[in-house]
């Protein structure tokens, strides 16, 4: 492919000849790597935050130099027992603390200002992020809640929208992005924040829409008797697919680039979510190309003669697949563009009258 032709395919002026169906196994064989890798991360165990846990998260700048042995120790007069990190902070060092909630502290306004005393710190430079262990329990299960009620909104709007074909090669689709990107964010060791449930219902909604942009151009070249008989429905999936990939493309690296800038040169609250939003955008945009309609052909059953499956069932050279796709292609822009045909006006003239012999 030369570079003007690669410029026409990525603008949309030319339909491409990629056999993504064709290859289908590779794509199923590279998603079942992934998805063991994330069943293994998850099975390891996910960071969850105090949100979900529940806990005390501890912060303040240091003047005097402290160790961390000294503030574990002051910890461990008051029964508490947690991981404490000197880290760099905007104005200098930083203490952050996680342990578990003070309200079990007889005394917590005493630890505040014993952490206080030790940093050379005012106690109001003390910064305490407390939750009590019942609402970070109720908060992870309204989490799951919600992220099973939308995969079930989700599955009825796709199977009300097109077929239970469809619905299951959405849903199959999603779950896939789900799993693997929880399964990279328990490799990588991140905490799962509620900014992170955000992210991945966001990622639901994103995937979901490639997925259905791909599904209703495939409705509307099944609704061409003749193309269907000519190529097969399992043609009209990869023709479809090849007409809307550079789309799905396009959009998909439209959000990847602001979400990149924001992982790179936002601050630690907003990493979290960006790095979830640009996993599971880009895994969404894999599994809408690459496992949705290759599920749909397994699944959907080709209606044609056993002669016309027969003659299908022949491999095509690829110069061949490409004229058939062009072809089918410039018929469905043609019929887009004229409307609906009407016959031929019927002429009006009257046949010549016959000469009489003399």
């Amino acid at each position: 492919m030369t570079f003007r032709e690669f410029a026409d395919v990525y603008r949309g002026y030319r339909v491409p000849h990629f056999l993504i169906i064709e290859h289908m196994r590779r794509w199923f064989i590279f998603s079942g790597i992934l998805i063991a890798l994330s069943v293994i991360g998850i099975a390891t165990g996910l960071t969850y935050s105090i949100d979900f846990t529940g806990g005390a998260q501890v912060s303040y700048p240091v003047v005097t130099p402290v160790a961390v042995e000294q503030i574990q120790a002051t910890l461990e007069s008051y029964g508490l027992e947690g991981e404490v990190q000197l880290v760099e902070g905007p104005n200098g060092p930083e203490v952050s603390i996680r342990t578990a909630s003070l309200t079990e502290v007889q005394d917590s306004d005493q630890l505040r200002r014993d952490l206080a005393e030790q940093a050379g710190v005012p106690i109001t430079d003390i910064s305490i992020d407390d939750i009590g262990p019942t609402w970070g329990t109720q908060l992870r299960q309204k989490a799951l809640v919600s992220l099973l009620f939308a995969l079930a909104a989700i599955a009825l709007y796709i199977a009300l929208r097109f077929q239970w074909e469809m619905a299951l090669g959405a849903m199959v689709a999603l779950a896939h992005d789900v799993i693997i990107t929880a399964g990279i964010y328990a490799l990588t060791g991140r905490e799962v924040t509620p900014e992170t449930v955000i992210a991945l219902l966001t990622i639901l909604g994103f995937s979901l829409y490639d997925t259905v942009v791909i599904y209703d151009k495939v409705t509307e070249n099944a609704e061409a008797p003749g193309l269907v008989a000519r190529i097969g429905y399992r043609g009209v999936v990869d023709l479809s697919l090849n007409q809307t990939v550079m789309r799905s493309i396009n959009t998909s690296l439209v959000v990847l680039l602001p979400i990149l800038s924001l992982l790179l040169f936002g601050g630690d609250t907003l990493k979290d979510f960006a790095f979830a939003m640009f996993v599971g955008v880009g895994i969404g945009a894999y599994s809408s190309i690459f496992i949705a309609p290759p599920i749909l052909v397994l699944v959907r059953k080709d209606k044609r003669p056993a002669r016309a499956r027969d003659r299908a069932g022949t491999p095509r050279p690829r110069a061949e697949v490409a004229v058939a796709t062009d072809a089918a292609a410039t018929a469905a822009t043609a019929r887009t563009a004229k409307g609906p045909t009407r016959p031929a006006p019927k002429s009006k003239r009257r046949p010549p009258a016959k000469r009489k012999r003399r």
